[in-house]
């Protein structure tokens, strides 16, 4: 009966170790310049910038975390010279020329059936619009700091 008893015992202490090992989330973190991970992430991005402002352009990255299957970036766009991006033509023209744009971006992934995909994105903004969205699209916060 004390063993019985005891193994109970030790077998209730154990429970919630391997429950939380069942449910534990992923940690944030960057994928390393080069990776795979970080090129998948950067090409659906490109894809998405590209269609809209019509021209080439790569991704000066200052932020990148990545935590269970959401990633948030954030950087200046430029052009694959290193160069400004021109954006005549496009939407940001306007704020640009009344001195309302930054040039800076942020972009929120979601990695959907094996394939990341952009869920939004802002460029030029002169405010900081990422603020709301681990609320409004219930992404990990991790990935934000």
């Amino acid at each position: 009966m004390r063993y019985v008893l005891l193994s109970i015992f030790l077998l209730a202490g154990l429970i919630p170790c391997y429950t939380g090992l069942l449910f534990a989330q992923q940690r944030a973190y960057t994928p390393t310049v080069g990776s795979a991970e970080r090129k998948a992430l950067l090409d659906a991005l490109r894809c998405s910038v590209q269609q809209e402002i019509k021209t080439p352009v790569v991704f000066k990255v200052d932020h990148m975390k990545v935590q269970d299957g959401w990633a948030f970036i954030r950087g200046v766009p430029q052009q694959p010279s290193g160069k400004p991006l021109s954006y005549s033509g496009t939407r940001y023209k306007t704020a640009i020329e009344e001195g309302f744009f930054d040039d800076w971006f942020c972009a929120l992934l979601q990695k959907q059936q094996g394939k990341w995909k952009v869920v939004t994105y802002e460029i030029g903004a002169t405010d900081v619009p990422y603020l709301g969205w681990e609320q409004q699209y219930h992404a990990p916060p991790g990935i934000f700091k």
